[in-house]
């Protein structure tokens, strides 16, 4: 029996919708990024972008356990000499609550044109709207993962 790989065309694409109101951080983000990466679909193959689409809404709602709250530290530099930006988790969400999450996912997919790739697909929401209504997204639960 030959081994299975998916083409690009054969890709059948879903919109899922994952609310981030008081789940952990790291949890969702490798929720999100299982389902960027389609690892969630029996055709998954590593060298083909066979995932599909995820919303994640209520992003300023999402918690850390422990002190993560003010040890977690996001660094960042400008490219200019002293141009080191430190920033904690609390930092970050008072200034975009998108961004944690969205470093989370990326620092889960490959680093390559391919996890380029699967980070478009991903579509993070401080609120409780989302503009992708026409999409019909799926709501996605937790205990799907296993």
């Amino acid at each position: 029996m030959k081994t299975y790989s998916a083409k690009p065309l054969e890709v059948e694409r879903k919109w899922y919708l994952i609310d981030a109101d008081g789940m952990i951080l790291g949890r969702l983000a490798v929720l999100a990024a299982d389902l960027l990466r389609g690892k969630h679909k029996p055709q998954y193959t590593p060298n083909v972008d066979t995932g599909d689409f995820v919303i994640i809404i209520n992003a300023d709602k999402i918690r850390v356990s422990g002190k993560k709250e003010t040890d977690k530290k996001y660094y960042h530099h400008t490219g200019y000499p002293g141009g080191l930006k430190v920033a904690s988790f609390r930092e970050l969400m008072e200034k975009d609550a998108t961004l944690a999450i969205e470093k989370a996912v990326k620092g889960m997919l490959p680093h390559n044109t391919l996890g380029q790739e699967q980070f478009n697909k991903l579509k993070v929401y401080a609120g409780s709207e989302h503009p992708h209504a026409a999409q019909k997204p799926v709501v996605y639960k937790e205990t799907e993962a296993n």
